[in-house]
């Protein structure tokens, strides 16, 4: 046998071995791509196509173009929604980077049992959106509370927060921030990542403390503080489990805790008008697609990226 037919039976063995192999990866890939088709596909696209239809969960869904999104602009208890949404994102974001930013900070000057310190730090990120943390934050500003407990200690009488108008969101806005361990991570990933050949040179400058932090810490981690922002902003708008049990999914009192999600769930599951659910689903993707987009276009004018 030639070498050019030797070369040919290793060629024809490779491909069937090659088959093998893509059959196998095509099913163990199967169960994935199932739950990609039956559980996230097509239920984004069965909401897509009932944002234009009325439907009510019992009757078959009637066809009624744009109705649904159309009514957005004329929905007053919709717009009261986006305006407490959007005086959430607006203060517990930027509060809760610079909780993050500042501990962290304290963290990367290095202390003992900082994997502790860096794990209880994060914890409150994992359990923030669970209902046993929302349950006990009704509980902590409740009237008989710890917060006016701790107020009475020095003589100052408190109220229900919680059942106050004016203080109730400020309590959801508080426990977004309270959940900065995440975001703390990264920030101190990206702390150590900048040589401290930097700092030596501007404290032999004469540079001070504010001064290196502004032009250096600052401009260095702006990457990062892009990536938390971005990510930040998403997860604030998509805050759900906080303000349906601190309100008992009234979204109260008068209405001041009804984050848009909430608003969202009423429409589909207390009201069953699925379809005006689905258009302010899809309504509020659009609104973080643009927002995003907001973002990635402003970041070329504050973001340095180290070339």
């Amino acid at each position: 046998m030639s070498t050019l037919d030797e070369l040919r039976g290793l060629r024809r063995r490779g491909v069937r071995s090659s088959r093998r192999d893509n059959k196998a990866a095509f099913w163990f890939l199967l169960p994935w791509f199932a739950g990609l088709v039956f559980i996230t596909a097509g239920p984004i696209a069965a909401s897509l196509g009932l944002g234009f239809t009325k439907y009510n969960l019992i009757q078959p869904p009637k066809f009624i173009g744009l109705g649904n999104f159309a009514r957005i602009f004329t929905d007053e208890r919709l717009h009261n929604a986006l305006g407490v949404t959007f005086t959430y994102v607006l203060v517990s974001v930027p509060l809760q980077l610079a909780c993050a930013l500042g501990v962290a900070m304290l963290l990367d000057r290095g202390m003992r049992g900082l994997a502790f310190y860096r794990s209880a730090f994060y914890l409150p990120s994992l359990l923030g959106s669970s209902v046993a943390i929302a349950v006990l934050w009704r509980q902590i500003f409740g009237t008989e509370g710890l917060v006016n407990r701790l107020l009475g200690l020095v003589g100052i009488s408190g109220h229900g927060w919680i059942s106050d108008p004016d203080s109730a969101l400020s309590t959801l806005i508080v426990l977004n921030v309270w959940t900065f361990g995440a975001p703390m991570v990264i920030f101190l990933a990206g702390l150590r990542q900048i040589p401290t050949v930097y700092y030596e040179a501007a404290a032999i400058d004469g540079a001070g403390k504010w001064t290196r932090f502004r032009r250096i810490t600052l401009p260095l981690l702006s990457p990062i503080i892009f990536f938390n922002l971005v990510l930040q902003i998403i997860h604030a708008f998509q805050s759900f489990t906080q303000a349906f049990v601190v309100s008992g999914g009234t979204g109260g009192p008068s209405d001041s805790t009804m984050l848009y999600t909430l608003y969202l769930y009423q429409q589909g599951f207390a009201r069953f008008d699925m379809g005006y659910a689905s258009a302010l689903a899809w309504s509020l993707l659009l609104m973080i697609a643009g927002i995003t987009g907001l973002n990635f276009w402003a970041s070329r004018f504050w973001v340095f990226y180290d070339d």
